[in-house]
């Protein structure tokens, strides 16, 4: 069993910067791939990044591609994400996931933290 819990959203003026962090519960979180989603209100939950177990390997979607950075510490149990110039689209609750692969598909993940919302004004 795997608990998460998300922070650092908040509200940021366009073109600003954020780091959302989630931290882990349990002893065995290297095994785990990690993924970020979000979710705009009267929209479905979308991806936005992945990393491996190791931190070898991430995934972005195109939509943040170059804005965002994935990052873990396996030694705190905790994954970021950094997003700069971050545009009043990326306004939604972001929600920090864990699973035993990395994928871009929100049922592949088996634990799912209480998301924290992210607000960019115009």
């Amino acid at each position: 069993q795997v608990q998460l819990v998300e922070s650092g959203g908040g509200l940021v003026q366009t073109g600003g910067s954020l780091r959302l962090s989630c931290a882990a519960s349990g002893r065995t979180f290297s095994s785990y791939s990690m993924g970020w989603f979000r979710q705009a209100p009267g929209s479905e939950r979308e991806f936005v990044s992945a990393i491996n177990g190791h931190g070898s390997a991430r995934y972005y979607a195109d939509s943040v591609k170059g804005r965002f950075t994935i990052s873990r510490d396996n030694a705190k149990n905790t994954v970021y994400l950094q997003m700069n110039s971050l545009k009043p689209e990326d306004t939604a609750v972001y929600y920090c996931a864990a699973g035993g692969i990395m994928s871009t598909f929100a049922n592949r993940y088996d634990y799912w933290g209480q998301g924290t919302q992210v607000t960019v004004s115009s």
